[in-house]
């Protein structure tokens, strides 16, 4: 936190109680931690990119950055000392944002890899930073393979936040990042004297997911919660990996084709997966529609709840605690976790409609409606 207290523009993201909404489903409490207000980013994505991109400059300064300010990192005489540099990453859209918002603060340039079918507006975000965007004809996980190889042929500084043999420093870094989303949790909800049963973690490359369970773990020893992880059902690389019973990650098969972009990845994150693997109670692959139902319920609050703009990939943990406290199916599943009317529910909204016009869509005209 301390990095980020720095940052132009810091405040802590709000923590929403669904005091309403958790009465309706027979739970004792809802929480909300709402990252659509980060920065004015719409995403949490800057915290790890911003704090990786400073530990770089640091190493290059061979200094530490415990010890350097921002406002050194981000100088004239640091641009003057490191040269110019250029940044890349691959990206569905916020993780990019994130990149060329720090790469914008240090006066550096960025060069942003997008995957097939990103959204024009996510796309336009990361360009109003300064950023040079590419979109390819490529899924995500090959887009990365394309953003690794392009960085190495040109001498530039990959900033991804997934790791693989000999590439770990940076993941481990943007994880580290995302520790202040989830300090600032921890001190919102002793403020609110609540406790968490029960916290809803969406992962991708697994990156967030471990950075939230592995904090959380360790600061709610007695009672512990129960850690539920959440996919794309077309991109459930946490559940492919646990259901091979092997203890090893693996790859999630198919195009990972899904509204939730931010988590259409395949390939699990090696530094978060050993706590991927051994802290969570659960683990659900979940449909698009999942998702627009949670980007509907937050959006349409019941009365004292507050209005919470989610994203596709943000609505999901209010998605997943509709199905399971309201849908006679899941029953089981929710006895299981032990989920009633003395829960308290935490979720992650890490994400706002960075992508307008398909926000409207499902919560307006109700595209992609529910099955359930």
């Amino acid at each position: 936190m301390e990095f980020h207290c720095q940052l132009p523009g810091y405040a802590p993201t709000p923590l929403v109680p669904l005091q309403g909404l958790a009465h309706a489903w027979g739970l004792r409490g809802i929480f909300a931690k709402d990252e659509s207000h980060r920065f004015g980013l719409k995403a949490f994505k800057v915290l790890g990119g911003s704090f990786a991109v400073a530990k770089l400059v640091c190493r290059m300064l061979d200094r530490d950055l415990a010890d350097t300010p921002y406002a050194q990192i981000v100088s004239r005489e640091t641009r003057q000392k490191i040269g110019r540099i250029t940044l890349a990453t691959a990206t569905d859209g916020n993780h990019g944002r994130g990149v060329a918002w720090a790469a914008e603060q240090l006066g550096q340039r960025a060069v942003v890899y997008m995957p097939r079918g990103s959204a024009p507006s996510r796309v336009a975000s990361i360009e109003s930073h300064g950023a040079a965007v590419v979109v390819t004809d490529l899924n995500y996980d090959d887009t990365v393979r394309l953003a690794r190889r392009t960085a190495e042929e040109n001498g530039w500084h990959l900033i991804q936040d997934t790791a693989w043999q000999g590439y770990t420093d940076i993941p481990l870094w943007i994880m580290q990042g995302y520790l202040t989303m989830c300090a600032e949790t921890v001190e919102q909800l002793r403020s609110q004297n609540a406790v968490p049963s029960h916290v809803f973690i969406q992962a991708g490359v697994g990156t967030l997911a471990g950075a939230v369970v592995g904090h959380l773990h360790g600061a709610y020893a007695k009672p512990r919660p129960k850690f539920i992880v959440m996919e794309p059902q077309q991109a459930a690389c946490m559940l492919a990996s646990v259901a091979a019973g092997d203890g090893k990650p693996h790859p999630a098969e198919g195009d990972l084709s899904t509204i939730m972009a931010g988590l259409a990845c395949g390939e699990p994150n090696p530094i978060s997966w050993e706590i991927l693997r051994d802290l969570p109670s659960a683990y659900v692959s979940c449909d698009d529609y999942v998702a627009a139902d949670g980007m509907r319920i937050l959006a349409n609050p019941l009365s004292g709840d507050a209005v919470v703009e989610a994203g596709e990939s943000g609505s999901i943990g209010a998605g997943v605690i509709d199905l399971l406290m309201n849908h006679s199916r899941f029953e089981d599943l929710r006895r299981q976790l032990g989920m009633d009317s003395g829960s308290v529910c935490l979720f992650f909204n890490t994400e706002g409609a960075t992508d307008p016009a398909n926000y409207r869509d499902i919560v307006w005209r109700g595209k992609y409606p529910s099955k359930s």
